[in-house]
């Protein structure tokens, strides 16, 4: 009896170092979750046996339990290196198309050849599909996929408004002869310029090109007014009255004549130099974009609104001004976008994956899913920081990050081992010391059974 005993120690101490030896071992393991050998004694008991007297039957390994307590987190300098802060797990499926899903801490992801975002063993990382806001549309692993970093360019967009704000001096002499002998090739023909580039639907640039022409007509009855003409890739455009709905009709005021002709506009200002009017009433707005512009079969009903913040009720600085100081363009901007280029990829602590692309914007493309488990511990390992589902564990029930109790997603980090390696050094010592004990005790059994062995 004792030799079992003994011997149910030794293979005890034995399970003891084999688990510390692994903790040791994958101190520097990404997402490594350390194990405790846990052990129980063992006692034989029948109906008539003597309870008081009994001796133990030695100590049986119940259980090698992992430990699931955060590790600590590294920085990186990978955006596709994740860390959670708090419970979840990562899910990955072996290939496209597969339900075999395992779970995992280790966030060293990565690009595949097809741009999908995989790990060192291959498995795709599984996200939510997400609406154009950047909201999750379903948040079940039944509906989630592989993330895929689009090698796509980012889309361009028409123009479609310029915003313009700018002070046209008071001082400003006024052209005789304004505005019938305005030529854009002649800078003594107008009084002040200014550029702005524009971009068709296929996300070509062109120059579009406005000038401000003094009406000569300082003491009449509409003082303080400027004309306004404007021209595409050096080519004169009428502007139309922006309120009478596409095609629009011509706004009425003719600046320039013969090759120079064009339907312009007309600003404003008065006595004080804030911006009172513009004619038409309705706004500006170009004519549809002739196909001497847009020469690459890109949208040709494409029309660009001239907007001045016109408040008449409410003078803002947002309205163009004429004061007694120099031309000067406080703002000009349009809302049109060339072709994009990725220029990267981020996830935020929700777990949106955003592209972002040259031309400043930006596409959300999926939320990294997170799964939890009502006991972590009964999850099966499967190596590689893999584990799988089982009875034990529960089912697993995917969330986003940061939502109830699931933990946050921190982007170009690594959750490192969670193993003490002082702890272990220490368990070693006392799996060691525990192994020498019971050989001891074999020891001393077998000289007892010499002993006895040898009487006569």
């Amino acid at each position: 009896m004792s030799f079992n005993i003994a011997l149910s120690g030794l293979n005890a101490a034995q399970k003891d170092l084999d688990v510390t030896s692994n903790n040791i071992a994958n101190v520097n393991t990404v997402g490594f979750k350390e194990s405790r050998a846990e052990f129980v004694d063992v006692y034989a008991s029948s109906l008539l046996a003597a309870g008081k007297t009994r001796v133990g039957g030695g100590v049986l390994t119940s259980d090698v339990a992992q430990q699931f307590q955060q590790g600590s987190i590294m920085n990186t300098q990978n955006s596709l290196d994740l860390a959670i802060g708090g419970n979840g797990f990562f899910a990955t499926v072996p290939e496209l198309g597969s339900q075999e899903f395992s779970y995992t801490r280790a966030g060293q992801f990565k690009l595949s050849d097809d741009n999908f975002i995989i790990n060192s063993a291959g498995d795709h990382l599984l996200g939510f599909p997400v609406n154009p806001d950047g909201t999750s549309s379903s948040v079940s692993l039944s509906t989630a996929s592989p993330v895929r970093i689009p090698i796509a360019s980012g889309a361009p967009a028409q123009t479609g408004e310029v915003d313009l704000r700018m002070n046209l001096p008071a001082s400003s002499n006024a052209i005789t002869g304004a505005p019938g002998n305005f030529d854009m090739d002649d800078a003594l023909t107008y009084n002040h310029s200014t550029s702005v580039t524009v971009f068709d639907s296929l996300g070509d640039s062109h120059v579009q090109t406005y000038y401000f022409i003094k009406d000569p007509n300082l003491l009449g009855t509409t003082p303080n007014e400027w004309f306004i003409a404007t021209s595409i890739d050096g080519e004169l455009v009428d502007l139309h009255d922006a309120a009478s709905g596409p095609p629009t009709t011509t706004s009425g005021i003719a600046v320039g004549t013969g090759a120079n002709a064009v339907d312009g506009g007309k600003l404003r200002f008065g006595s004080n130099g804030d911006f009172l009017a513009i004619t038409p009433a309705g706004g500006f707005i170009t004519e549809q974009l002739p196909a001497t512009i847009l020469t690459n079969g890109s949208d040709i009903t494409q029309q660009i609104v001239l907007d001045f913040n016109l408040d008449a009720v409410n003078p803002g600085p947002n309205e163009p001004t004429q004061f007694a100081s120099g031309f000067e363009v406080t703002s000009l901007e349009q809302n049109g976008l060339p072709v994009g280029r990725l220029t990267g990829v981020e996830i935020g602590p929700d777990g949106l994956v955003m592209a972002t692309y040259s031309n400043g914007t930006s596409q959300p493309l999926s939320r990294v899913a997170l799964v939890n488990f009502s006991n972590p511990q009964g999850l099966t390992q499967t190596g590689g920081t893999d584990w799988k589902e089982s009875l034990l564990s529960g089912e697993g029930l995917a969330g986003e990050a940061g939502a109830g109790t699931y933990g946050t997603i921190k982007s170009q980090a690594l959750e490192q081992s969670n193993v003490n390696l002082t702890t272990e050094l220490i368990d070693l010592i006392s799996a060691q010391r525990n192994f020498q004990a019971n050989s001891r005790s074999l020891e001393v059994d077998n000289q007892l059974n010499q002993t006895i062995l040898q009487i006569r």
